[in-house]
């Protein structure tokens, strides 16, 4: 009876081998798809439709100017991404004066992000290249600040060159004394505090760092709520965080913005566009998995449908999107009315290395060529272009709102997401300063530094760093159309 038994269970296992991947192959594929139905149809959608969803609207000319997303899409994965990549990975880019430390102006602080990934890891001195700790007047030619022996002679960098002629000391002392308030757009950390830091951009990324709740939904809903000129007849929250916005389809809501001046739209969607960009850095670079002390960071599909697919933003996520692209033309169009201030032989990228220095000044230079090569530029003198008066109370109203909002960047928890919200703001600001000073630029003289327009250090890695988040962001959706594509 034992070895009938025994034998009967020995042909039962050897058909196993012989047929059951076949079993379990068929029962597995036979299922699976059933799955996979369940869930779409939970969701209203069907796989091909997840791509439609969240780009079949993201198409065509933008609002308030005459480009169309497609060439954008183009010029800038092809032409400007690598490149603005190579540039900001220079010395001269990746290194930012920061201070993390400023207290909130508006609010008590809730307490820093206790959260590891918040963390900001300060670059020390010492690694930071030399000509780079010489101050603000590193931005000019290396015969105009003194020479270097070592780091401890930094506070002695801005001493003027006793030979330098009388007006050049003039001039020199001039821009140290400059306050041109009227112009700037953001409030500028004051470099030489002693809680300003150096950080080294490429070993602190932007990313995901678990950074939500009240304290962030605080800090967009100051900026949308009090400074995006939203008109009293609109009670509905600006901020896409806020809680009970309402049961209308999205597109309803926006009637508000189009009874707004140019200007006035154009403000919403430069900060509307902010935000969008920020958040598909989230999406693009949120953390996976961390597992055996290693985190493992990339895109979440699920994250970015959740931000920007209509059927879940109520119709909003598109136009999130293309404020985006609005937000990369004003950047663009900054970039190309700056370069006759960068093209100035006199004009040189410092940090102590000459080889390096040469090599990032041309790397720039091409740069701003490929950006004044784009056909479609915004055309900002549509902007404050009504009656005189009015036109300057509308504009001085535009500023001293942005300016508002770089405040407004101290009161963020994160110090991570503080340190790349006041680069992204500032280099917004500064490519507004330099939109609404062209005439300034055009008077640049050629062979001398000019009072009438100047940027600083701190302005100058921001702008580019900026840019550079909005080309990553652009380049980011293709890729998340491609993995929506894959996951159909």
């Amino acid at each position: 009876m034992l070895k009938s038994t025994l034998q009967t269970l020995g042909l039962l296992f050897l058909l196993w081998l012989l047929f059951g991947g076949f079993v379990v192959g068929w029962f597995h594929n036979s299922v699976k798809p059933k799955k996979q139905l369940n869930e779409y149809s939970r969701k209203g959608s069907s796989p091909d439709s997840q791509e439609q969803s969240c780009f079949c609207h993201l198409t065509g000319v933008l609002d308030d100017c005459f480009c169309d997303i497609e060439s954008i899409d183009v010029f800038n994965n092809l032409k400007m991404y690598p490149r603005i990549q190579a540039l900001t990975a220079r010395d001269y880019f990746r290194y930012y004066r920061v201070n993390l430390k400023r207290p909130c102006p508006f609010w008590a602080d809730d307490g820093h992000c206790s959260i590891k990934d918040c963390h900001v890891e300060p670059c020390p001195e010492s690694k930071v290249p030399v000509g780079i700790k010489s101050g603000n007047y590193n931005k000019y030619s290396q015969g105009l600040v003194t020479d270097l022996v070592d780091c401890e002679q930094a506070q002695e960098l801005g001493a003027i060159n006793n030979t330098l002629s009388n007006q050049s000391k003039e001039a020199f002392e001039d821009w140290a004394r400059y306050d041109d308030a009227q112009d700037q757009f953001c409030e500028l950390d004051d470099e030489k505090s002693p809680d300003a830091e150096y950080v080294d951009l490429l070993l602190n990324p932007e990313r995901y760092t678990g950074y939500k709740g009240p304290s962030a939904w605080r800090v967009w809903n100051s900026i949308y709520e009090e400074n995006c000129f939203k008109p009293r007849s609109v009670y509905r929250p600006l901020n896409p965080l806020a809680p009970g916005r309402g049961d209308d389809d999205g597109e309803g809501f926006y009637n508000w913005l189009e009874g707004l001046c140019l200007e006035k739209r154009v403000f919403y969607r430069l900060i509307s566009g902010l935000h969008s960009s920020i958040n598909i850095h989230l999406c693009a670079e949120y953390l996976l998995d961390e597992g055996w002390g290693k985190s493992i960071w990339g895109p979440n599909v699920h994250e970015f449908r959740q931000r920007f697919d209509p059927a879940e933003t109520k119709g909003e996520g598109t136009r999130r999107l293309k404020n985006l692209y609005i937000l990369y033309l004003i950047e663009l169009r900054a970039l190309s009315k700056v370069a006759p201030y960068f093209e100035r032989a006199f004009i040189n990228l410092y940090t102590g290395n000459a080889q390096e220095d040469s090599a990032t000044k041309e790397q720039l230079l091409h740069f701003f060529n490929e950006t004044k090569a784009f056909p479609m530029h915004f055309d900002e003198k549509s902007m404050f272009a009504g009656h005189k008066t009015e036109a300057k109370m509308l504009k001085e109203e535009f500023r001293l709102h942005f300016k508002n909002i770089s405040r407004i960047m101290d009161c963020v928890g994160c110090s991570k997401c503080r340190l790349w919200g006041k680069l992204q703001t500032e280099g917004l600001g500064t490519a507004l300063k330099i939109l609404f000073s062209e005439r300034e630029i055009e008077n640049l003289a050629e062979h001398s530094p000019s009072k009438g327009f100047q940027l600083t250090r701190q302005e100058i890695v921001a702008l580019l760093n900026g840019f550079g988040r909005l080309s990553t962001s652009i380049h980011q959706l293709h890729s998340f159309r491609s993995l929506l594509k894959d996951n159909r």
